[in-house]
């Protein structure tokens, strides 16, 4: 009797269990255990090597948009930090001046992952480095360099950098180089080279032999087109959206998209307003530019354009620079505070270029990155402390968690592995 009135209680309470509505959890709260099991991987992200020293560095929390504590405080997992350096004439005077700097930004990557912050943070060269780093609870750095012009002209430099830690590079920025000519050319029809010099030619196969990916975000479209033609390993846009969404030289428009996925390569869509939605950038910035008006006019500030201040004495114009950036915040906050001011452009205007690429292209061949401290920054993904809002928006647009994690970095450590290993069937160990 005892035993019928036990598998009966079981039995009712079984029953009873299946009839309670499951509790299900938040969007919210799925979008945080999804973020912090994926990898997050910023592909683009600038720095100034005032703040690699002793004093000041990356583990304070900085004014930069990227350093370790809103690394931490976003989980963003891992930073793509970038050597760029601007131009000058193409001979051995300006290639020389542009090292020295390419160099010094090197030795301070070095530096925070060696000297600054070894507990905190390290370098990686590998996919195998990057989860071994992240398994250890140290946030992850790696080096793209934006520019190949402080190279030169000697392609043994191509290694130089690979030894130092490069793992990918682009062969121009804004202005055509001696390897390649800059999506800059469409402004006024001029090119230097229709594409890539031979002397680019020959770097395709460098990088190729040497495992280093060939980023085509800043070259021409010309230039791009020559570059897959040329390589044997998949290629990257390390910080370029769509351009059927945005009409900038800077994006990609659908024929290279989908050269991109016949390639075997990856888009890393960029949160920087001016690529993502032009209407609203342009209202937004009208309407700043009324406020920055007015604030400068009732501190009698005259309001110059770049020409006028790089002009100037380095020392007036040090001073013009640092109260302008002094206005530039008082514009801001009173546009914070103003009920009628356009909108910025958001995370949801840089997930609706993801959605646009991973149906055209497929969520293979679609990645992330931000452009912090290089011009990069939008609405809800200001800096690395906001990182989370962007796997909330994807959270909320359907994409599952195996998709984000394509997203946020798998794509492109798929596609680091490709490059290295073409590497070594080319005989570079």
């Amino acid at each position: 009797m005892k035993i019928i009135a036990l598998l009966l209680s079981s039995f009712l309470l079984i029953n009873c269990a299946e009839k309670q509505p499951k509790k299900e959890i938040s969007l919210e709260t799925r979008a945080k255990q999804i973020h912090e099991k994926v990898i997050t991987i910023d592909t683009h992200n600038d720095i100034n090597v005032k703040n690699f020293t002793d004093s000041v560095n990356y583990t304070q929390r900085l004014d930069t948009q990227v350093n370790l504590p809103k690394m931490k405080e976003g989980g963003l997992d891992v930073t793509w930090l970038i050597v760029y350096t601007g131009q000058d004439s193409l001979n051995d005077q300006g290639y020389e001046k542009a090292k020295e700097n390419a160099l010094a930004k090197f030795d301070a990557i070095h530096r925070l992952c060696e000297e600054i912050a070894p507990d905190e943070i390290a370098l990686a060269l590998t996919s195998e480095d990057v989860r071994k780093i992240d398994a250890q609870g140290k946030k992850v750095a790696m080096i793209g360099v934006e520019n190949a012009y402080p190279i030169g002209t000697d392609l043994a430099n191509f290694e130089v950098y690979h030894k130092l830690g490069a793992r990918y590079i682009s062969l121009a920025h804004n202005g055509h180089s001696q390897f390649s000519d800059s999506n800059t050319g469409e402004a006024d029809g001029i090119w230097l080279h229709n594409g890539l010099s031979d002397l680019g030619k020959e770097a395709i196969k460098e990088m190729n032999r040497l495992g280093i990916m060939i980023d085509v975000s800043h070259p021409s479209k010309e230039a791009m087109k020559q570059m897959i033609a040329l390589s044997k390993a998949p290629i990257i846009a390390s910080h370029s959206s769509a351009r059927a969404l945005c009409d900038h030289s800077r994006n990609l428009d659908d024929e290279q998209l989908l050269l991109m996925k016949e390639n075997g390569g990856v888009v890393q869509t960029v949160a920087l307003d001016s690529y993502l939605n032009t209407e609203k950038i342009e209202a937004r910035n009208n309407k700043l530019k009324e406020i920055e008006k007015a604030v400068m006019d009732s501190l009698g500030v005259e309001n110059l354009d770049r020409k006028a201040v790089m002009a100037m004495p380095k020392n007036e114009r040090d001073a013009y620079i640092e109260q302008y950036t002094a206005i530039k915040k008082i514009v801001d906050t009173k546009a914070s505070t103003m009920a009628n001011m356009p909108p910025a452009v958001d995370v949801a205007d840089f997930v609706d270029h993801i959605d646009y690429m991973v149906k055209l292209i497929g969520i293979n061949h679609v990645g992330i990155s931000s452009d912090f401290d290089g011009g990069g920054g939008i609405e809800g993904w200001s800096d690395a402390s906001e990182t989370f809002n962007v796997t909330l928006e994807l959270v909320k647009r359907g994409y599952t968690e195996e998709e984000i994690a394509k997203l946020w970095g798998e794509n492109l450590l798929r596609v680091l592995d490709e490059v290295q290993a073409v590497a070594k069937r080319l005989g570079q160990g």
